[in-house]
Order: structure tokens, then sequence, then C-alpha cells
């Protein structure tokens, strides 16, 4: 998938906070420590690994394609390559009024680390407190058993 192609998937599905630039998937796309996961069309995650820390930056998932399962693999591939590359444990914010999204996160072991206070500007400008979600991985991640 072309930053253009990322660009416009995650513009269809993000409103607040506001969908990234095909500017900005280009630069991250170029940033060595960040890897995609693609499923088709349908959806993508991208992520990055550092210093043993590993950090969801977005995940897209078709509107048409949702509820099939696709956030889950994907999230679970995201904890497999983080492990992969030697990551101890994963970290990821999320809009606490985002309720699928802090579901999906919490079915995959991720915990409530954090807060930052109106970190997000949600629909008519309001401020949206973003929860910082942690995850310890296991020595032997594997991307099923999420």
């Amino acid at each position: 998938m072309t930053p253009a192609g990322l660009a416009a998937l995650h513009a269809r599905c993000f409103t607040a906070p506001r969908p990234w630039t095909e500017a900005e998937f280009a630069g991250f796309l170029t940033d060595p420590l960040a890897f995609l996961l693609i499923e088709g069309d349908a959806g993508f995650l991208l992520g990055r690994a550092v210093a043993g820390e590993a950090e969801l930056l977005t995940i897209a998932v078709a509107p048409e394609a949702r509820r099939r399962g696709l956030g889950r693999k994907l999230v679970g591939r995201f904890l497999y390559q983080a492990r992969l590359r030697n990551a101890d444990s994963a970290f990821l914010e999320v809009a606490e009024d985002n309720a699928p999204a802090r579901a999906l996160y919490a079915r995959a072991g991720f915990a409530e680390a954090g807060r930052r206070l109106g970190y997000y500007q949600g629909p008519e400008g309001r401020a949206v407190d973003a929860l910082v979600l942690r995850r310890v991985l296991a020595e032997q991640a594997d991307p099923a058993s999420t």
C-alpha cells in the first residue's frame, strides 16, 4: 500500500483525531525503526520498535471490513513483530471515548498505564483524553495468541 493509499484509508476511518496525510505516512515509511502490517486493501497497522519498546502508531480497518477480526489479527501481528524486534513491552495511545478500540486492546492484553489530558480534539472541538495503554510482551510472542 502506498502512502497515498494509507492516507486515503486512514481518512475513511478517522475524523477525530484528524487523519494522517500522505506526507506523514511517507515519512514513517522511510523510518528504519517503523514497520507496516497490511491486510489486503481492508486494513493496516503502523508500528515502531526502538530501545526495547514497541509503539502502535496507528491502525485502520475499512468501515465495511470491521467486525471480521482484522483489527485483532493486525494487533496480534504487531505484538509478534515487536517481539522479533527485541521489544520487551508495547504501548499505544487511544482516545478515551473510543470504546471499540479500547475493547480490542483490552482483549490483546493492554492495560492503562497513564493518561494525557485533552490530548485529542474530538468532534466540535471538544478535548478528549488519551489513554496510554501498555502490555508486557511474553518471551514467545505468537501472532495467533491474541
